[in-house]
């Protein structure tokens, strides 16, 4: 253990301590007030690395993970250098999340605050649900991305697949590639200066060097805000 900029650095090995242990650490010992940076080494595609974190934290974990890395985060800034399975950040309340190759389907489902950063791809449904958090992606994202997202802000840098923004209701989506198809109730949106002003914000978060007036706004019509028995089911 050594004493840095950062408090109190403690590493782990996943090839010779469990996960278990690992997140047992991360809930009940760590240092208080010493804002302590955790270094994970061979996650070797670990399930559940640094979920439901709810402490000042910096965690590094160098390789690949699995299912749920960093999911219910709150406070903490987790980076993950490698790619992460299913479900990375869903639920995060706060904090900072990056993952700096690729994410698997539903990145940052559900996410109610925090920033979520991907500098690769993502894959189908990245934000579902998304209440309140904010994403960005360095690539492209998969089909249904953002789907039934109610709140929080997508920056989408690449393309994006089938259905984008799926009965979205008050999240807005900004994406600067092709947009294969966008949803039931999506639609394109002129961009104002409080939109380049926002995505230029998320950006710098991001550390990514776009023109800001290079993305489109996509946001919700409200058409399907309330139930209309005049369209029979058509809309």
């Amino acid at each position: 253990m050594a004493t840095g900029q950062f408090g109190e650095r403690k590493e782990f090995d996943l090839a010779k301590t469990t996960v278990r242990e690992l997140n047992q650490y991360l809930h009940r010992d760590l240092p208080v007030n010493s804002l302590p940076r955790i270094v994970v080494a061979n996650p070797d595609g670990a399930h559940s690395i640094a979920a439901g974190m709810n402490a000042l934290v910096t965690i590094e974990i160098n390789g690949h993970v699995g299912y749920y890395v960093a999911g219910m985060n709150k406070h903490a800034r987790v980076t993950v250098n490698g790619n992460a399975g299913p479900g990375a950040a869903e639920n995060m309340m706060s904090g900072l999340v990056r993952i700096r190759g690729f994410a698997s389907t539903s990145a940052g489902a559900s996410a109610r605050g925090g920033v979520l950063i991907i500098e690769g791809d993502a894959s189908l449904r990245c934000g579902i649900s998304l209440k309140g958090g904010d994403i960005v992606v360095g690539g492209s994202v998969g089909s249904f991305s953002a789907f039934m997202a109610q709140a929080g802000r997508m920056v989408i840098c690449g393309d994006a697949g089938d259905a984008l923004g799926d009965s979205l209701y008050e999240a807005v989506i900004y994406v600067r590639g092709e947009v294969k198809s966008i949803g039931a109730d999506a639609q394109f949106e002129p961009m104002t200066d409080a939109d380049r002003a926002a995505v230029a914000e998320l950006l710098s978060v991001a550390g990514f060097k776009h023109d800001p007036s290079e993305f489109k706004r996509v946001a919700s019509a409200k058409k399907l805000y309330h139930w209309n028995a005049d369209a029979e089911q058509e809309y």
